[in-house]
C-alpha cells in the first residue's frame, strides 16, 4: 500500500534514520500509484537564500529537478553500499560511500548554482565549493581516498577488500550518511 511522507515522525530523535531508510526502501522496491497522477507543476528557477555556517549562500536559477534526481542516485548508492558491506565487499562499500558524498554535494551544487561543480576528486574541496559546513567537509575528506583511481594506485585490486575491515567500512558508511543527510535537508526542503 502506498504511503505519503508527511515529514512527521513518532520518534523525532530517530526521524533522520527513518526518512533515509524510507527513501532507500522506495528506491529499491519502487512506488505504485493508487490514483491517476496529476500533471506535475512547472518548477520556476529557484530564487532563495540558504544561510550556511559561513554566511549566506544565494541561489539563482538552480536546477531543482536535476538536484532531486542526483540526490536520488546518491540515496540509491547508499543502499548499495549497505548491501556491499553485508556481502563483505569492503572496498566496494567505501567506493559507493565516496560516490554518495560526491553525488550528494553535486546535487546541492545543481540546486544552488544550476550546474555541477568542477573538482579534482578531493571531496573536502568539493564540499567547500558547494558551501558545506566544516564538519561535512571533514566527513567528505575522509572519503576522498576511496576514489578507485586513487585507491588502486597504491593497492592491487585483488587485495582491496582485505585492506579495509568491516568496522572501518561501517565507519565510512556513517560518514557518507552524514553527508547525505546534510544534502537532503537542502535539496528536499527548498
Amino acid at each position: 500500500m502506498p504511503q505519503m511522507h508527511t515529514g512527521n515522525s513518532a520518534d523525532p530523535g530517530n526521524s533522520d534514520d527513518s526518512n533515509v531508510d524510507d527513501l532507500e526502501r522506495l528506491l529499491v522496491e519502487g512506488v505504485t500509484l493508487s490514483q491517476a497522477p496529476a500533471d506535475p507543476p512547472a518548477s520556476p528557477p529557484i530564487q532563495r537564500e540558504d544561510e550556511g555556517e559561513d554566511g549566506d549562500v544565494e541561489t539563482r536559477g538552480g536546477d531543482l529537478q536535476g538536484a532531486i534526481g542526483l540526490f536520488a542516485e546518491a540515496a540509491q548508492d547508499m543502499a548499495t553500499a549497505r548491501v556491499e558491506l553485508g556481502l563483505g565487499r569492503h572496498f566496494a562499500c567505501v567506493d559507493y560511500c565516496n560516490q554518495v558524498a560526491e553525488k550528494a554535494a553535486q546535487a546541492v551544487s545543481l540546486l544552488r548554482f544550476g550546474r555541477m561543480s568542477s573538482y579534482d576528486h578531493d571531496l573536502g574541496k568539493l564540499g567547500a565549493l558547494v558551501g558545506a559546513p566544516k564538519e561535512i567537509q571533514d566527513e567528505m575528506a575522509i572519503l576522498t581516498p576511496f576514489h578507485p583511481e586513487s585507491f588502486y594506485a597504491d593497492t592491487p585490486p585483488e587485495e582491496a577488500d582485505d585492506v579495509i575491515s568491516a568496522e572501518q567500512a561501517s565507519g565510512y558508511l556513517q560518514s557518507a550518511r552524514h553527508v547525505l543527510r546534510w544534502a537532503r535537508n537542502i535539496v528536499l526542503n527548498p
